[in-house]
């Protein structure tokens, strides 16, 4: 069951996926239909899920469930991961891979292998103070106190 994502409640458990590269305003919104039709029918043992989605910046995609009212399980995320893959492979992009470190830069938002990243800060090209998105974050609470923080106050800190 969709519910919009600013009311669910804080505790609500989420995931994060980040493109490779950024969307287009059209990606944008076939995107938000796909998620939206699966949200509508992403159940758990039988139980629909109370779910939602927010697409940030052109190129973060974060699923939400309520878990008070269901929890998702490992049928029901195995299903959200393959929806996953099908806008991977639908838009030609990687989601998945968790060894990219997504920062802004600036007003841009930049995409960078962790090697390359690690490179820019021994080279100084990225400092403790530069805004990185922690995508290891858990719950909606989280998201909104930790998610875009310097660099220095997050797991990139051992790059410094």
């Amino acid at each position: 069951m969709y519910i919009p994502f600013e009311n669910l409640p804080e505790e609500s458990k989420i995931w994060i996926y980040q493109s490779n590269r950024k969307f287009s305003e059209e990606e944008m919104n076939e995107i938000a239909s796909d998620l939206e039709v699966f949200i509508q029918n992403w159940s758990a043992h039988g139980t629909s899920l109370e779910a939602s989605f927010l697409l940030k910046y052109n190129r973060f995609i974060i699923l939400a469930v309520n878990q008070e009212v269901q929890t998702a399980t490992g049928c029901s995320i195995d299903a959200s991961v393959q929806m996953i893959q099908n806008l991977e492979q639908k838009f030609k992009v990687d989601l998945l891979d968790k060894m990219n470190v997504t920062f802004k830069n600036g007003e841009h938002v930049a995409h960078k292998s962790l090697l390359e990243f690690k490179k820019m800060a021994k080279d100084k090209a990225v400092t403790e103070n530069t805004i990185v998105f922690n995508n290891l974050v858990n719950s909606i609470e989280e998201f909104n106190e930790n998610w875009e923080v310097p660099a220095g106050e997050s797991w990139h800190s051992r790059f410094f």
